[in-house]
Protein backbone atom coordinates (compact mmCIF):
# COMPACT_ATOMS: atom_id res chain seq x y z
CA UNK A 1 0.00 0.00 0.00
CA UNK A 2 1.48 3.68 -1.06
CA UNK A 3 0.87 6.06 1.99
CA UNK A 4 0.83 9.52 0.79
CA UNK A 5 3.00 12.51 1.92
CA UNK A 6 1.30 14.46 4.14
CA UNK A 7 2.60 18.27 4.85
CA UNK A 8 2.65 19.03 8.81
CA UNK A 9 1.62 21.97 9.01
CA UNK A 10 2.84 25.28 11.56
CA UNK A 11 -0.70 25.32 12.61
CA UNK A 12 -0.72 21.64 12.80
CA UNK A 13 1.96 21.75 15.12
CA UNK A 14 0.71 23.96 17.50
CA UNK A 15 -2.33 22.27 17.74
CA UNK A 16 -0.24 19.47 19.79
CA UNK A 17 -0.35 21.62 23.26
CA UNK A 18 -3.98 21.67 22.96
CA UNK A 19 -4.04 17.70 22.11
CA UNK A 20 -1.50 16.67 24.68
CA UNK A 21 -3.91 17.94 27.55
CA UNK A 22 -6.88 16.09 25.91
CA UNK A 23 -5.50 12.92 26.84
CA UNK A 24 -5.30 12.71 30.48
CA UNK A 25 -8.52 11.27 31.22
CA UNK A 26 -6.62 8.53 28.91
CA UNK A 27 -3.83 8.38 30.47
CA UNK A 28 -4.74 7.01 33.55
CA UNK A 29 -7.01 4.30 31.72
CA UNK A 30 -3.60 3.69 30.01
CA UNK A 31 -0.94 3.78 32.94
CA UNK A 32 -2.79 0.68 34.65
CA UNK A 33 -2.97 -0.94 30.97
CA UNK A 34 0.59 -0.07 30.20
CA UNK A 35 2.36 -2.03 33.15
CA UNK A 36 0.40 -4.90 32.24
CA UNK A 37 1.50 -4.79 28.71
CA UNK A 38 5.47 -3.72 29.02
CA UNK A 39 8.28 -3.86 31.60
CA UNK A 40 8.16 -1.59 34.53
CA UNK A 41 12.19 -0.39 33.81
CA UNK A 42 10.87 2.93 34.82
CA UNK A 43 8.38 2.79 37.81
CA UNK A 44 4.93 4.44 36.96
CA UNK A 45 3.53 6.63 40.30
CA UNK A 46 0.12 5.57 41.64
CA UNK A 47 -2.27 6.28 38.96
CA UNK A 48 -4.14 8.32 40.86
CA UNK A 49 -1.26 10.62 41.15
CA UNK A 50 -0.46 10.34 37.08
CA UNK A 51 -1.43 13.84 35.40
CA UNK A 52 -0.76 14.82 31.87
CA UNK A 53 3.26 16.06 31.18
CA UNK A 54 3.53 19.97 30.72
CA UNK A 55 4.28 20.19 27.27
CA UNK A 56 8.07 21.19 26.57
CA UNK A 57 8.33 25.06 24.81
CA UNK A 58 8.38 24.85 20.94
CA UNK A 59 11.59 25.50 19.79
CA UNK A 60 11.63 28.97 17.80
CA UNK A 61 11.98 28.19 13.84
CA UNK A 62 14.55 30.81 13.71
CA UNK A 63 16.22 28.28 16.47
CA UNK A 64 18.83 26.44 14.30
CA UNK A 65 18.99 22.77 15.76
CA UNK A 66 23.20 21.56 15.35
CA UNK A 67 23.53 18.58 13.33
CA UNK A 68 24.65 15.34 15.54
CA UNK A 69 27.42 13.45 14.78
CA UNK A 70 27.51 9.41 15.29
CA UNK A 71 30.48 7.03 14.64
CA UNK A 72 29.27 6.39 11.50
CA UNK A 73 26.86 8.75 10.48
CA UNK A 74 25.56 12.73 10.81
CA UNK A 75 22.36 13.45 11.99
CA UNK A 76 20.79 16.62 10.41
CA UNK A 77 17.91 18.10 12.15
CA UNK A 78 14.71 18.58 10.01
CA UNK A 79 10.79 19.56 10.28
CA UNK A 80 8.19 17.29 10.94
CA UNK A 81 6.88 18.17 6.90
CA UNK A 82 9.97 16.06 5.28
CA UNK A 83 8.82 12.84 6.96
CA UNK A 84 7.04 11.36 4.16
CA UNK A 85 3.37 9.90 5.50
CA UNK A 86 3.96 10.54 8.97
CA UNK A 87 -0.03 11.24 8.96
CA UNK A 88 -0.93 8.29 7.49
CA UNK A 89 0.94 5.49 9.69
CA UNK A 90 -1.16 3.42 11.94
CA UNK A 91 1.18 4.47 14.86
CA UNK A 92 -0.57 1.78 17.40
CA UNK A 93 1.18 -0.98 15.36
CA UNK A 94 4.77 0.27 15.78
CA UNK A 95 3.48 1.41 19.51
CA UNK A 96 3.83 -2.43 20.54
CA UNK A 97 7.68 -2.54 19.44
CA UNK A 98 8.55 0.51 20.83
CA UNK A 99 6.93 -1.17 24.76
CA UNK A 100 8.88 -3.91 23.93
CA UNK A 101 11.89 -1.52 23.54
CA UNK A 102 10.87 -0.33 26.94
CA UNK A 103 12.18 -3.29 28.27
CA UNK A 104 15.72 -2.35 28.03
CA UNK A 105 15.69 1.38 26.83
CA UNK A 106 19.15 3.10 26.25
CA UNK A 107 19.48 6.22 29.09
CA UNK A 108 18.52 8.51 26.64
CA UNK A 109 15.60 7.53 25.81
CA UNK A 110 14.29 5.91 29.07
CA UNK A 111 12.67 8.91 30.36
CA UNK A 112 10.22 8.43 27.32
CA UNK A 113 8.86 5.06 28.40
CA UNK A 114 6.19 6.03 31.12
CA UNK A 115 4.53 8.20 28.30
CA UNK A 116 4.96 5.73 25.71
CA UNK A 117 2.89 3.24 28.06
CA UNK A 118 -0.03 5.86 28.83
CA UNK A 119 -0.12 6.31 25.36
CA UNK A 120 -0.31 2.47 24.33
CA UNK A 121 -4.33 2.97 24.05
CA UNK A 122 -4.32 6.76 22.99
CA UNK A 123 -5.71 7.30 19.28
CA UNK A 124 -3.34 8.09 16.69
CA UNK A 125 -3.81 11.79 16.53
CA UNK A 126 -2.83 11.93 20.17
CA UNK A 127 -0.21 9.45 19.83
CA UNK A 128 1.70 11.60 17.01
CA UNK A 129 0.76 14.54 18.38
CA UNK A 130 3.07 13.59 21.74
CA UNK A 131 5.73 12.43 19.25
CA UNK A 132 5.55 16.28 17.71
CA UNK A 133 5.68 17.74 20.89
CA UNK A 134 8.56 15.23 22.70
CA UNK A 135 10.78 14.40 19.80
CA UNK A 136 12.97 16.03 17.06
CA UNK A 137 13.21 14.17 13.62
CA UNK A 138 17.08 14.14 12.20
CA UNK A 139 17.57 13.05 8.47
CA UNK A 140 20.18 10.12 8.88
CA UNK A 141 23.15 10.80 6.49
CA UNK A 142 26.39 9.50 5.62
CA UNK A 143 29.52 10.92 7.11
CA UNK A 144 30.87 11.06 3.08
CA UNK A 145 28.24 12.45 0.81
CA UNK A 146 27.62 9.68 -1.84
CA UNK A 147 25.86 6.04 -2.15
CA UNK A 148 22.29 5.56 -1.70
CA UNK A 149 20.71 3.84 1.15
CA UNK A 150 19.99 0.39 1.20
CA UNK A 151 16.41 -1.73 2.85
CA UNK A 152 16.73 -5.75 2.81
CA UNK A 153 14.59 -7.92 4.93
CA UNK A 154 14.92 -11.19 7.20
CA UNK A 155 13.08 -13.44 9.12
CA UNK A 156 12.01 -16.24 11.28
CA UNK A 157 11.97 -19.42 9.22
CA UNK A 158 9.63 -22.06 10.10
CA UNK A 159 10.98 -25.50 9.35
CA UNK A 160 10.12 -29.49 10.07
CA UNK A 161 12.81 -31.25 11.75
CA UNK A 162 13.39 -34.75 13.98
CA UNK A 163 15.68 -35.02 16.98
CA UNK A 164 17.15 -37.91 15.77
CA UNK A 165 19.01 -38.83 12.22
CA UNK A 166 17.05 -40.44 9.40
CA UNK A 167 17.80 -41.20 6.43
CA UNK A 168 15.89 -38.55 5.00
CA UNK A 169 17.13 -35.81 7.61
CA UNK A 170 20.77 -35.65 7.90
CA UNK A 171 21.60 -32.20 8.45
CA UNK A 172 21.78 -30.90 11.92
CA UNK A 173 21.45 -27.65 13.72
CA UNK A 174 24.31 -27.27 16.69
CA UNK A 175 25.09 -26.04 19.84
CA UNK A 176 28.25 -24.27 20.31
CA UNK A 177 30.93 -27.04 20.97
CA UNK A 178 32.88 -26.61 23.93
CA UNK A 179 35.61 -24.20 23.99
CA UNK A 180 34.06 -22.36 21.18
CA UNK A 181 35.60 -19.31 22.76
CA UNK A 182 38.92 -20.38 23.08
CA UNK A 183 40.01 -20.75 19.15
CA UNK A 184 38.95 -18.16 17.39
CA UNK A 185 38.53 -18.01 14.78
CA UNK A 186 36.62 -21.79 14.87
CA UNK A 187 36.56 -24.37 11.94
CA UNK A 188 35.23 -23.62 8.80
CA UNK A 189 31.54 -25.17 7.05
CA UNK A 190 33.80 -27.14 5.36
CA UNK A 191 35.88 -28.89 8.11
CA UNK A 192 32.85 -29.23 9.43
CA UNK A 193 30.74 -31.39 7.44
CA UNK A 194 33.84 -33.23 6.98
CA UNK A 195 35.25 -36.19 8.97
CA UNK A 196 37.88 -34.65 11.35
CA UNK A 197 38.30 -32.78 14.97
CA UNK A 198 35.83 -30.36 13.77
CA UNK A 199 32.88 -33.21 13.78
CA UNK A 200 34.43 -34.53 16.44
CA UNK A 201 33.79 -31.46 18.84
CA UNK A 202 30.20 -31.29 17.82
CA UNK A 203 29.18 -35.03 18.54
CA UNK A 204 26.11 -35.05 21.08
CA UNK A 205 26.11 -31.09 20.64
CA UNK A 206 23.11 -31.49 17.81
CA UNK A 207 19.65 -30.33 18.59
CA UNK A 208 17.63 -31.74 15.80
CA UNK A 209 18.09 -32.57 11.84
CA UNK A 210 16.88 -30.88 8.91
CA UNK A 211 16.33 -32.82 5.47
CA UNK A 212 17.53 -29.87 3.18
CA UNK A 213 20.89 -28.31 4.09
CA UNK A 214 19.78 -25.47 2.40
CA UNK A 215 17.34 -24.77 5.23
CA UNK A 216 20.54 -24.78 7.57
CA UNK A 217 21.98 -22.51 6.36
CA UNK A 218 18.96 -20.27 5.91
CA UNK A 219 18.23 -20.26 9.23
CA UNK A 220 21.66 -20.01 10.21
CA UNK A 221 21.67 -16.75 7.94
CA UNK A 222 18.74 -15.48 9.53
CA UNK A 223 19.82 -15.77 13.18
CA UNK A 224 16.78 -18.10 14.78
CA UNK A 225 14.12 -20.04 13.24
CA UNK A 226 10.65 -22.00 14.51
CA UNK A 227 11.35 -25.60 13.80
CA UNK A 228 8.91 -28.29 14.78
CA UNK A 229 10.57 -31.40 15.66
CA UNK A 230 9.30 -34.84 15.64
CA UNK A 231 10.84 -36.92 18.74
CA UNK A 232 11.94 -40.37 19.00
CA UNK A 233 8.04 -41.35 20.45
CA UNK A 234 6.15 -39.72 17.51
CA UNK A 235 5.48 -36.42 19.47
CA UNK A 236 5.80 -33.05 18.11
CA UNK A 237 6.56 -29.68 19.51
CA UNK A 238 7.50 -26.31 18.30
CA UNK A 239 10.62 -24.82 19.48
CA UNK A 240 12.67 -21.16 18.61
CA UNK A 241 15.97 -22.05 17.89
CA UNK A 242 18.16 -18.71 18.64
CA UNK A 243 21.17 -17.39 17.99
CA UNK A 244 23.83 -18.51 20.54
CA UNK A 245 27.06 -17.97 18.92
CA UNK A 246 29.45 -18.52 15.43
CA UNK A 247 32.61 -19.52 13.94
CA UNK A 248 33.48 -16.54 13.53
CA UNK A 249 34.60 -17.09 10.02
CA UNK A 250 33.80 -14.37 7.95
CA UNK A 251 30.45 -15.02 5.73
CA UNK A 252 30.07 -15.14 2.08
CA UNK A 253 26.69 -14.49 -0.16
CA UNK A 254 26.36 -17.73 -1.99
CA UNK A 255 23.51 -15.76 -4.26
CA UNK A 256 27.32 -13.17 -4.90
CA UNK A 257 29.05 -16.90 -5.54
CA UNK A 258 26.44 -18.04 -7.58
CA UNK A 259 26.35 -14.86 -9.87
CA UNK A 260 30.17 -14.40 -9.78
CA UNK A 261 29.91 -18.18 -11.46
CA UNK A 262 27.79 -16.54 -14.25
CA UNK A 263 24.99 -19.45 -12.75
CA UNK A 264 22.46 -17.51 -12.05
CA UNK A 265 20.76 -14.14 -13.11
CA UNK A 266 17.98 -14.33 -9.82
CA UNK A 267 19.99 -14.34 -6.51
CA UNK A 268 17.23 -14.19 -4.16
CA UNK A 269 16.44 -17.58 -1.96
CA UNK A 270 13.98 -18.86 -4.60
CA UNK A 271 16.33 -18.68 -7.43
CA UNK A 272 19.16 -19.99 -5.39
CA UNK A 273 16.84 -23.18 -4.32
CA UNK A 274 16.01 -23.53 -7.91
CA UNK A 275 19.68 -23.45 -9.06
CA UNK A 276 20.76 -26.15 -6.18
CA UNK A 277 17.83 -28.49 -7.26
CA UNK A 278 18.73 -28.40 -10.94
CA UNK A 279 22.53 -29.20 -9.69
CA UNK A 280 22.69 -31.59 -6.63
CA UNK A 281 26.19 -32.42 -7.64
CA UNK A 282 27.31 -28.71 -7.31
CA UNK A 283 25.47 -27.98 -3.65
CA UNK A 284 28.37 -28.57 -1.13
CA UNK A 285 30.81 -26.14 -3.43
CA UNK A 286 27.83 -23.89 -2.52
CA UNK A 287 27.36 -23.82 0.54
CA UNK A 288 31.02 -24.13 1.40
CA UNK A 289 31.53 -20.72 -0.57
CA UNK A 290 30.00 -19.33 3.40
CA UNK A 291 32.28 -20.14 5.65
CA UNK A 292 30.49 -18.99 8.38
CA UNK A 293 28.38 -21.37 10.79
CA UNK A 294 26.32 -20.30 13.48
CA UNK A 295 25.38 -22.08 16.44
CA UNK A 296 21.88 -21.90 18.26
CA UNK A 297 19.83 -22.59 22.12
CA UNK A 298 16.72 -24.35 22.52
CA UNK A 299 13.97 -22.32 23.56
CA UNK A 300 10.31 -23.32 24.13
CA UNK A 301 8.10 -21.23 21.90
CA UNK A 302 4.49 -20.35 24.47
CA UNK A 303 1.90 -18.75 22.93
CA UNK A 304 2.92 -15.33 23.96
CA UNK A 305 6.48 -15.96 22.57
CA UNK A 306 4.71 -17.19 19.35
CA UNK A 307 3.16 -13.61 18.53
CA UNK A 308 6.65 -11.96 18.33
CA UNK A 309 10.06 -12.50 16.95
CA UNK A 310 13.37 -13.86 18.28
CA UNK A 311 15.12 -11.50 20.66
CA UNK A 312 17.45 -9.02 18.68
CA UNK A 313 20.32 -7.52 19.68
CA UNK A 314 18.88 -4.75 22.24
CA UNK A 315 17.38 -7.98 24.12
CA UNK A 316 14.19 -7.37 23.52
CA UNK A 317 11.60 -9.22 21.36
CA UNK A 318 11.26 -8.61 17.04
CA UNK A 319 7.93 -7.20 15.89
CA UNK A 320 6.88 -8.15 12.48
CA UNK A 321 6.97 -5.00 10.36
CA UNK A 322 7.97 -2.95 12.95
CA UNK A 323 11.61 -3.68 13.80
CA UNK A 324 14.63 -3.31 11.88
CA UNK A 325 18.43 -4.08 12.22
CA UNK A 326 20.90 -1.45 11.83
CA UNK A 327 24.29 -0.58 12.48
CA UNK A 328 24.66 0.13 16.01
CA UNK A 329 27.70 2.69 15.62
CA UNK A 330 25.15 5.13 13.26
CA UNK A 331 21.74 4.69 15.17
CA UNK A 332 21.70 3.00 19.23
CA UNK A 333 19.32 0.21 19.58
CA UNK A 334 16.02 1.22 20.96
CA UNK A 335 15.81 4.55 18.77
CA UNK A 336 12.24 5.19 17.38
CA UNK A 337 13.24 5.93 13.36
CA UNK A 338 11.14 6.97 10.55
CA UNK A 339 11.56 4.63 7.02
CA UNK A 340 10.92 5.44 3.81
CA UNK A 341 11.73 2.97 0.98
CA UNK A 342 9.63 2.29 -2.49
CA UNK A 343 10.34 -0.54 -4.79
CA UNK A 344 9.17 -3.49 -6.51
CA UNK A 345 8.65 -5.27 -3.84
CA UNK A 346 6.69 -3.23 -0.98
CA UNK A 347 6.29 1.00 -0.33
CA UNK A 348 7.03 1.87 2.91
CA UNK A 349 6.66 5.30 5.16
CA UNK A 350 6.41 3.95 8.65
CA UNK A 351 7.78 4.12 12.45
CA UNK A 352 9.36 1.05 13.02
CA UNK A 353 12.28 0.57 16.07
CA UNK A 354 15.61 0.16 15.72
CA UNK A 355 15.84 -3.24 17.88
CA UNK A 356 18.57 -5.53 16.35
CA UNK A 357 21.76 -5.51 14.04
CA UNK A 358 23.71 -8.20 11.66
CA UNK A 359 27.09 -9.03 10.02
CA UNK A 360 26.21 -7.53 6.74
CA UNK A 361 24.37 -4.43 8.05
CA UNK A 362 26.63 -1.51 8.38
CA UNK A 363 27.09 1.78 7.31
CA UNK A 364 24.62 5.36 8.04
CA UNK A 365 21.71 4.11 5.21
CA UNK A 366 21.62 0.25 5.98
CA UNK A 367 18.73 -1.35 7.14
CA UNK A 368 17.68 -4.73 7.60
CA UNK A 369 13.50 -5.07 8.00
CA UNK A 370 11.97 -8.22 10.40
CA UNK A 371 9.02 -9.32 7.61
CA UNK A 372 7.73 -12.10 10.60
CA UNK A 373 8.12 -15.87 10.17
CA UNK A 374 7.02 -18.08 7.66
CA UNK A 375 6.98 -18.87 3.67
CA UNK A 376 5.22 -15.13 2.91
CA UNK A 377 8.00 -13.51 5.38
CA UNK A 378 10.22 -15.91 3.72
CA UNK A 379 9.15 -14.80 0.38
CA UNK A 380 9.30 -10.74 0.78
CA UNK A 381 12.59 -11.15 2.68
CA UNK A 382 14.12 -13.21 0.51
CA UNK A 383 13.33 -10.59 -2.62
CA UNK A 384 13.71 -7.31 -0.71
CA UNK A 385 16.21 -4.65 -1.77
CA UNK A 386 16.08 -1.44 -2.74
CA UNK A 387 16.45 2.21 -1.66
CA UNK A 388 16.28 3.06 1.94
CA UNK A 389 15.74 6.72 3.44
CA UNK A 390 15.69 7.05 7.54
CA UNK A 391 15.19 9.70 10.37
CA UNK A 392 15.98 9.20 14.01
CA UNK A 393 13.12 10.45 16.03
CA UNK A 394 15.30 11.70 19.00
CA UNK A 395 14.25 13.33 22.45
CA UNK A 396 14.07 17.38 22.16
Amino acid sequence: MVHQTMKISTASASKASSRISSMRWRWTIAAILGTLAACTSVPLPPADEITAPAAPAAIAPSTPLPPLLQAKSRWQPVPWSELPGFGDDALHEAWNAWLKSCERPPATLATLCPQVRQLSIASPEEQRAWMMQRLQPYRVEPLQAGGEGLLTGYYEPLLEATRQPTARNTTALYQPPAGLAARRPWYTRQEIDSPGPAREALRGREIAYLADPLDALVVQIQGSGRVRITEPDGSRRLVRVAFAGSNEQPYRSVGAWLLQQGAIRDASWPGIKAWAAQNPQRLNELLWSNPRVVFFREEPLSELDAAFGPRGAQGVALTPGRSIAVDKDSIPYGTPVWLASSGPMVNLQKLVLAQDTGSAIVGALRADYFTGWGADAGELAGRLRQPLRLWVLWPR
